[in-house]
Formats: structure tokens, sequence, C-alpha cells
């Protein structure tokens, strides 16, 4: 598996009447970017707000690190730090 970047855009009717196209990257799993694209495609997120795919970025190493992904069906959640947290580091 690898790790997938997915660029998306859509237009929301209620952030400024839908006429600025707003943008998330969605990070996915995936054997290979045909894959991944079919994973986005199918969250129901990605249909409801009728996302469209912008790019795709096949995530290898960050910084000087290797990513590798091990699966691990326990999922936890990842720490958030909130605006006032992250000023405070």
């Amino acid at each position: 598996m690898k790790l997938f970047m997915v660029h998306v855009g859509f237009y929301d009717d209620e952030v400024g009447e839908g006429i600025y196209e707003s943008h998330i990257n969605i990070f996915v799993a995936a054997g290979n970017p045909k894959s991944a694209k079919k994973k986005i495609t199918s969250m129901d997120k990605f249909r409801d707000k009728k996302m469209h795919i912008d790019g795709i970025k096949e995530i290898n190493n960050v910084d000087d690190y290797e990513v590798h992904l091990i699966k691990n069906p326990e999922q936890k959640k990842a720490k958030v730090y909130s605006y006032d947290e992250s000023k405070k580091l």
C-alpha cells in the first residue's frame, strides 16, 4: 500500500453563494493512483458536495524520511492541536 494525497475542489453554496471554489486534501491508502481515485470518488462526502479531483500525489517521503504504511486495524485518533495549542508550541 502507498499513501496518496488527493487534492479535491468543490463549490459550496454556503460559502460566497457558491462562486468560490474550495479545496481540501484527502489522504488515502491505496495500491496505485487509480485505486486511490476509486476510493475517493466512492466517498459520500465526495458525491454529496459534487467534488472533483484536481490532482493526486503519491507520498513517498517527507523531509528526509521515507513513508511506510503498516496495516493496523485498531485505528487511534491522532492528536489535533488547536489554534491556541499550536500557538503555545
